[in-house]
């Protein structure tokens, strides 16, 4: 038995007992976002450690790690410098030209890492699978960075938190790498 079929019993329990003792101040509505929060952030981040256990998975943490830093930065210079069709209006600062830095930028960082990788610690990562596997890594991370976006729209906040100035939380720093984990998995595994 593993420890998610114990905690998902366990947290739908206490989510109804909070609603029983508040005297349904909370509602069924306030149950679903929460255990969606909680199953969302902690079932997508298992993935990590089933990469780092992966054979060469020390390494392979780095391509999930350079899918999301390398579309989180990039996306934000190029939109910043050049950005100028809006997005979405789940995220209004987001731009179509700041979505394909991203990309480019996922691939910059992924190619940067396997040449690192097979020059360093003779690794034999081959470039057009590293190419493909960060164009979807860094789709599927801006999918989650606008998941994010869409879930403080809904409960009508800006930040998850204020810990760190000038951005909007830690899970800010993180949602693409918890929303890419799942696919870097099953990608990497053709790798």
């Amino acid at each position: 038995m593993t420890i998610v079929s114990i905690l998902i019993p366990a947290g739908i329990t206490i989510l109804f007992l909070h609603v029983i003792l508040s005297n349904m101040k909370r509602n069924i509505n306030d149950i679903a976002i929460t255990f969606f929060g909680i199953c969302y952030i902690s079932l997508f981040l298992m993935f990590v450690p089933l990469i780092h256990s992966m054979e060469n998975g020390k390494l392979l943490v780095w391509f999930l790690l350079a899918a999301a830093w390398g579309t989180d930065t990039l996306a934000y210079l190029i939109g910043k410098a050049i950005g100028k069709h809006k997005f979405s209006k789940i995220s209004p600062n987001k731009t179509i030209e700041g979505c394909i830095g991203g990309i480019i930028g996922a691939v910059i960082f992924g190619l940067g890492i396997a040449c690192l990788f097979n020059n360093v610690f003779n690794t034999d990562f081959s470039y057009i699978k590293v190419l493909l596997i960060q164009i979807i890594l860094s789709i599927v991370g801006q999918i989650g960075d606008f998941a994010a976006s869409s879930i403080k729209r809904y409960v009508e906040i800006k930040d998850f938190s204020n810990l760190i100035p000038g951005h909007g939380g830690m899970l800010d720093r993180i949602d693409s790498v918890i929303f890419i984990a799942p696919f870097a998995y099953i990608l990497l595994k053709l790798l």
